[in-house]
């Protein structure tokens, strides 16, 4: 060890650990992790005020966007299995949100629909976007810009699934 730099041969200590390829801190997939972890909480948060979870956030704007949808079009939009989809279309059906009936051209097929209480809510969520870009502290910008970011890599790495 030489007296000038002390560390030159010293191991690393578990304080002071040397930056490497598999430093925790250094992995996207934590940084993403983490991330969304913290947007969890905030929607968390947000949604509270509206007697939502964040799944049903998503299914809400999803059926308020694109009108009428069967339970297979809604699962591949919101990237879900009919596993999951179906106890939080069951939920939301209970609580009033959202209506399901058979398709009248294919019985098999189940269609989701907003009721009148579920519009009201979706119209009453209006600002949950900007509270939400607000609470990030980045710019319009660079919230758009980190948008554009994570499609192109998710879209990357769905295709080499």
């Amino acid at each position: 060890m030489s007296p000038s730099n002390p560390s030159a041969t010293a191991p690393a200590s578990p304080q002071s650990p040397t930056p490497n390829a598999l430093s925790l801190e250094r992995q996207i997939c934590y940084a993403m992790h983490t991330t969304v972890r913290a947007f969890d909480a905030v929607y968390r948060d947000l949604l509270s005020e509206h007697a939502l979870s964040y799944p049903q956030y998503i299914a809400l704007m999803t059926v308020g966007e694109h009108g009428p949808l069967t339970v297979g079009q809604l699962g591949e939009l919101m990237h879900l299995d009919s596993g999951t989809l179906s106890p939080l279309l069951k939920r939301m059906e209970s609580a009033g949100l959202v209506g399901r009936t058979r398709d009248p051209e294919d019985e098999r097929r189940v269609q989701v629909s907003l009721t009148g209480v579920g519009r009201e809510r979706l119209d009453g969520l209006g600002d949950v976007p900007k509270r939400i870009a607000e609470r990030s502290g980045l710019s319009r910008e660079a919230m758009l810009d980190l948008h554009r970011t994570l499609r192109e890599i998710t879209d990357n790495l769905g295709a080499l699934a």
